[in-house]
């Protein structure tokens, strides 16, 4: 079975076969109402001829390409319901039409392409055309699943067969080509890819009658799928005639012989199709930028969408610019503009911006916050490299560092760290640097914050191979220490949290070898809970709230009866059976009244998206705040993601106002501070006060301005994907979206009026450009979904423990959320080019969030005092 017959005469005139070829690609839309996209036909004739073959029925074909006509679909110039113009004929210059009628030669056998031969200086876009009609003509007579190569590259195949019919199925998901392009580590902040191909052959006599081959591609952001844009490739090729008489075969021992001597000189070429970097024309450029720098304004405020976008120019500006230009910029810029400068170079990860930041930052004389800024920045990186941790490192080693930029930059080695290992890039050098360096500065930590800092940071690494070390720490360190500890063991992920470290957890909750802090006891109670827990575990941890205090037995049992609500939780199958016996879930056990609460809610729930708010608050019996988390996360495709967890605590409060302590608990320190998690990076913590002294004097002396946790911008979306089409045209999609994040905490204690109130505010711009270009010596187009918004959440409470029971107000709100989403199609096919845009904008309401029945008459009752 082969374009021609198996069996043919032993005749020196060769054989001539002529197909119709047809193909038709289309980019589109897919939030539009109607099909909005570019279109692309063409059509052609194919001669096959047959030039040689050996004993073993191994053949060489020419192949070429006549009389090719293409057309688009020009985008509607009039109104958004239009139909669109008719199609326009696309004029090829003489140039691509000689190109494409240069014949190439195909390796043939048996149905199957052995090799492909051309001329390897042609345009790298009509070989890749070529290739695409050459695959339509890799296929295999008999039913199977094996590996073919083809223009898409070298992807698993299964053929059915039916009398004449023979139908391939491609998985396009299983094809390995050279390495192009990137995405983000999340894949929350990645792109869905949903590809299908699928040929139907017709075969009657041994001859190869028909081909038509479908492929489509549907890509849209994980966050938002209905900024998605569907690609749909069609090939057809009918057989026009029969077997006609062609040129005399060419004669020769081998195919290499049979090669030279066409004339042609041909050489071999690869059946994947080659990568196609389009030149960008209209693509920002630094060095036009510093020519007119002094016209030019940064802008800093990072709550706006504007600068989201700014952040998003100036990465593209500076992955194509050169050392000494983005030198040139850091050193120009005014000093407010340098922090979003640094963020955006550190963003680019170019080989020249990560040198310009070597130089430029002089971790002895430069402000502390620039420096923190830089390396927050690169502790968030979506899809850190190893250069970018090897300048960390080279940045903090061997210097005299402020503790605050010493723990700064230990707490971004361990994000570097883990982000590079889910990479599975363990193994470079510059990583087992990293690891050394944060286990180093824990052994050789001799106090007990950097003891802290360290355990966190192997939180924010994840390595399992510090399980061990943090194991030792949780269970006989102090209470700092067993905190820190147990909150990086938190981090891991469920396979991790093994029977060993579900011993260590439960010595510490059952208090075993010695005594441990309330809230040591409910971190480890947390592990056992959330990680697929053995029955007895809850049974018993259940049956140890009858003897804790009742603030402590209550936080833990409504913990129990929130996992029971979610239907995420890994325990809530087992939670639900244990439920089901009275001898548990009976008044004994449920009827706490302490004040103490733990519960989630749902924030908004799109198709793509669950964003889910939580709050635990940990009161002392004396009625004083001992911890509060306030926790917002994402649920998408089976991804969670832990966006934002701020936690205050204090400690000490009650014995200031002389409550009395439990039964053989130490006399805490007077101390308040708060720690953050913003994408699953632990920030540095910050201390509010520590000790009575301290306390007053910032009571005294308060600005009344609160403290900033993170302010700055983030590349939270970096995705590049090269898609070969089997048709041989390429598809590049790209996503990029910049946050601008400005978060501010607020701790405020009263003595006098007796009163405790938090806040954390968050204001936000989210930038997302997400485009498919596709690239054809015939047509090239470009679909571009662009997406803003704004928002800006703040949680507030309030608490008077001047009467009894303590009054408790907790306020969660948002305000008025603007948006805006530009949809565009660009064309450019010969000397023609055009752009159509489509937009719309809206805000979605303010809101308070209602949390329960109980706080809402609370703060009726406190707000209501406050006014008078």
């Amino acid at each position: 079975m082969a374009p021609g017959t198996v069996k043919r005469k032993k005749d020196p005139v060769s054989s001539l076969y002529q197909y119709q070829y047809s193909l038709a690609v289309q980019l589109q839309h897919t939030s539009t109402p109607s099909p909005w996209g570019a279109r692309l036909q063409a059509e052609a004739l194919i001669r096959l001829q047959q030039l040689w073959r050996d004993p073993g029925g191994e053949e060489l074909l020419q192949l070429q390409i006549h009389d090719l006509k293409a057309q688009h679909q020009p985008e509607e110039q009039r109104s958004q319901d239009s139909s669109g113009g008719s199609p326009v004929e696309i004029a090829l210059s003489p140039e691509a039409r000689a190109e494409l009628q240069q014949p190439v030669f195909i390796s043939w056998s048996s149905g199957k392409v052995k090799a492909f031969y051309g001329n390897e200086a042609e345009n790298i876009l009509i070989s890749n055309l070529k290739r695409g009609i050459t695959s339509l003509f890799q296929l295999q007579p008999h039913a199977g699943t094996t590996v073919e190569e083809d223009a898409s590259g070298s992807c698993q195949v299964t053929y059915t067969v039916s009398n004449h019919s023979i139908t391939k199925t491609k998985d396009l998901l299983s094809c390995s080509k050279p390495k192009s392009g990137f995405t983000s580590m999340n894949k929350i902040f990645g792109v869905q890819w949903q590809p299908s191909s699928r040929s139907q052959y017709v075969v009657r006599d041994s001859l190869l009658q028909s081909v038509l081959a479908e492929e489509s591609h549907v890509l849209a952001p994980a966050l938002r799928s209905r900024s998605g844009i569907k690609i749909s490739s069609r090939q057809q090729l009918q057989l026009v005639s029969p077997a006609v008489p062609g040129l005399a075969e060419v004669s020769g021992q081998s195919l290499e012989d049979v090669l030279a001597g066409t004339g042609a000189r041909p050489q071999p070429l690869g059946t994947a199709s080659l990568p196609f970097r389009r030149v960008c024309t209209h693509c920002p450029s630094l060095r036009a930028f510093l020519k007119a720098f002094d016209r030019q304004r940064v802008r800093t405020d990072t709550s706006r969408v504007a600068t989201a976008w700014q952040f998003q120019r100036f990465i593209q500006m500076l992955r194509s610019a050169k050392k000494r230009d983005v030198l040139q910029l850091l050193r120009r810029a005014p000093e407010e503009a340098r922090p979003f400068l640094v963020e955006a170079a550190v963003a680019t990860q170019s080989v020249a911006s990560l040198a310009a930041l070597s130089e430029f930052l002089d971790f002895s004389q430069e402000p502390k916050s620039l420096l923190e800024k830089f390396l927050y920045a690169a502790a968030f990186s979506p899809r850190p490299s190893g250069e970018l941790l090897q300048l960390v490192l080279d940045k903090l080693d061997g210097r005299q560092l402020a503790p605050e930029i010493w723990e700064t930059g230990i707490v971004a080695v361990g994000s570097l760290v883990g982000k590079l290992c889910q990479q599975k890039l363990c193994g470079l050098q510059v990583v087992e640097r990293g690891v050394e360096t944060l286990l180093g500065g824990l052994r050789g930590a001799q106090e007990e914050p950097r003891v802290v800092i360290s355990l966190l940071a192997l939180g924010n690494a994840r390595l399992p191979e510090t399980i061990p070390t943090l194991l030792e720490h949780a269970e006989g360190g102090a209470t700092a220490v067993t905190t820190a500890a147990t909150s990086a063991l938190q981090r891991f992920p469920a396979p991790h949290i093994s029977s060993k470290v579900k011993q260590v957890m439960r010595r510490i909750f059952h208090q075993k070898r010695k005594s441990y802090d309330k809230t040591c006891r409910l971190a480890a109670a947390e592990i056992l809970l959330d990680n697929h827990p053995l029955p007895m575990d809850v049974i018993n941890i259940l049956l140890a709230t009858t003897e804790m205090e009742t603030e402590v037995a209550t936080f833990l049992l409504l913990k129990v009866q929130n996992s029971l609500r979610d239907h995420h939780h890994l325990a809530r199958k087992i939670l639900k059976d244990i439920m089901g016996d009275p001898r548990i879930n009976n008044y004994n056990f449920f009827s706490k009244v302490g004040i103490s609460s733990s519960f989630s809610a749902p924030l908004a729930v799109t198709q793509d998206l669950t964003s889910t708010f939580g709050l635990d608050l940990l009161f002392v019996e004396g009625g004083f705040l001992r911890k509060s988390v306030s926790d917002f996360s994402l649920l998408s495709h089976g991804q969670r993601l832990r966006a934002a967890q701020v936690t205050f605590e204090a400690q000490g409060m009650e014995s200031m106002m002389g409550e009395n302590l439990s039964e053989g608990e130490e006399e805490p320190e007077l101390r308040a501070g708060m720690a953050a998690t913003f994408f699953d990076v632990q920030l540095r913590p910050i201390v509010f006060f520590q000790g009575y002294t301290d306390l007053m004097g910032k009571v005294l002396l308060s600005s009344a301005e609160p403290t900033s946790v993170v302010r700055g911008n983030l590349l939270l979306m970096d995705h590049h994907q090269v898609i070969p089409l089997q048709s041989g045209l390429q598809v590049t999609v790209r996503l990029q979206g910049g946050l601008g994040l400005d978060i501010s905490a607020d701790m405020d204690v009263s003595i006098w009026e007796q009163e405790l109130q938090t806040s954390v505010s968050a204001r936000g711009s989210l930038a997302m450009d997400f485009q498919a270009e596709l690239d054809s010596p015939l047509l090239q187009a470009t679909l571009r979904s662009q997406t803003e918004v704004e928002t800006s959440i703040h949680f507030d409470t309030k608490l008077r423990f001047s009467s009894s029971p303590v009054l408790m107000c907790l306020q969660l709100r948002e305000e008025q959320v603007p948006y805006r989403e530009v949809l565009s199609v660009s064309q450019s096919a010969g000397s023609r080019s055009s752009t159509a845009r489509r937009g719309r904008r809206g805000a979605v309401p303010g809101r308070e969030f209602a949390l329960h029945q109980t706080n809402s008459r609370v703060c009726n009752l406190l707000l209501a005092a406050d006014k008078e």
